[in-house]
C-alpha cells in the first residue's frame, strides 16, 4: 500500500489531496497545527494525524522522528518493509502580515516555506527509496534572495519574503533531484490565487479553485513526469533564472547547511 505524508493537510490543497489520495486506497499521514482539525480529517479519511508547528525546527525534527518510528513499527508486518512512498511539502505561509522572526531566529516565510521542507525531507530520506516521490509546492512568485539579509531587517514586505522563500524552494528542489538516484523530486506552482484562506487573508480575489491546484499536485504523485522539473499547474515551465544559477545554489546550500547544522541528522 502506498504511504503519503502531506504537510499542511487540514485546509486548502492539502485537505483536498488527503481526501483524493485516501479515496485511492493510499495510507495518508496528515500533518497540521490544530489537533481538532487533524482529528476531524483523520476521521473522514482514515489517515493518521501528526501535530507540529513547522516554524520550529525542533518540532520539524520531532515530526520526522514520529513518522520514522511509526513506519519502523509497521515494518515487521510488511514483506517488503514499510516505507514512505510520497512526501508532499504543501504547508506554507502566505504574504499577509508583518515581519515575524521564529524562535530559531529565522524570518517566518524562510522558516516555514523553505527551511522546514528541507529539514523534514533530509530527516525522512532514510524512509524513502527507489520509486518514491517528493513534491514541493512552489510558486511562480519568486524573487532574488539577499543572502546578506535573510531575516529581512533592511527591506521587508510579506510578498517579497514569500517570493524569496519560493525561489529557494525551487533551487533546492533542483539540487535534490540531481543528488538522489531513483527518487523523483519536482516543484509545482499548483494554480494562481486559489480560493484558500491564505489568498483571502492577503486580500486577493481568488482566480482559480483548490481542485485545479490539487489536481496539478496529484498528477505528480500518480503519473510519471520525470524529475528535477518545475511545473505551472499541469504544464512544464521554468522557475526564476536564479534557481538555475550554480553560484546562487551554492550559496543557498551553504546558508541552509549552517541554519540546519544542529538538527538535520536522523
Amino acid at each position: 500500500m502506498t504511504t503519503v505524508l502531506i504537510t499542511g493537510s487540514t485546509a486548502g490543497v492539502g485537505r483536498y489531496l488527503a481526501g483524493r489520495l485516501a479515496e485511492r486506497g493510499m495510507t495518508v499521514l496528515l500533518h497540521g497545527r490544530d489537533q481538532g482539525k487533524l482529528d476531524k480529517l483523520a476521521a473522514e479519511t482514515g489517515g493518521r494525524p501528526y501535530l507540529a508547528d513547522l516554524s520550529s525546527l525542533a518540532e520539524v525534527r520531532d515530526l520526522a522522528a514520529r513518522v520514522r518510528a511509526d513506519l519502523a513499527a509497521e515494518e515487521a508486518g510488511h514483506p517488503e518493509g514499510a516505507r514512505l512512498d510520497v512526501l508532499i511539502n504543501n504547508a506554507g505561509v502566505g504574504s499577509a502580515g508583518g515581519r515575524r522572526i521564529t524562535t530559531d531566529g529565522h524570518e517566518l516565510h524562510w522558516a516555514v516555506n523553505y527551511l522546514a521542507p528541507v529539514l523534514l525531507t533530509r530527516l525522512l530520506l532514510p524512509a524513502l527509496g527507489p520509486g518514491s516521490r517528493i513534491v514541493n509546492e512552489g510558486s511562480l512568485g519568486q524573487d532574488v534572495i539577499d543572502f546578506d539579509d535573510l531575516t529581512m531587517e533592511r527591506r521587508y514586505t510579506g510578498t517579497l519574503a514569500y517570493c524569496r522563500s519560493k525561489l529557494a524552494l525551487a533551487a533546492w528542489s533542483f539540487d535534490l533531484a540531481a543528488e538522489l538516484d531513483g527518487i523523483a523530486v519536482n516543484c509545482v506552482h499548483p494554480a494562481t490565487y486559489m480560493d484558500t484562506a491564505m489568498v483571502r487573508e492577503a486580500g486577493i480575489t481568488p482566480w482559480s479553485t483548490v481542485e485545479e491546484g490539487g489536481d496539478a499536485v496529484l498528477r505528480l504523485v500518480t503519473d510519471e513526469t520525470g524529475t528535477g522539473l518545475f511545473f505551472d499547474g499541469m504544464t512544464r515551465s521554468t522557475a526564476h533564472r536564479d534557481a538555475y544559477d550554480p553560484s546562487v545554489r551554492r550559496r543557498l546550500r551553504e546558508v541552509t547547511d549552517h541554519a540546519l547544522a544542529a538538527v538535520d541528522r536522523p
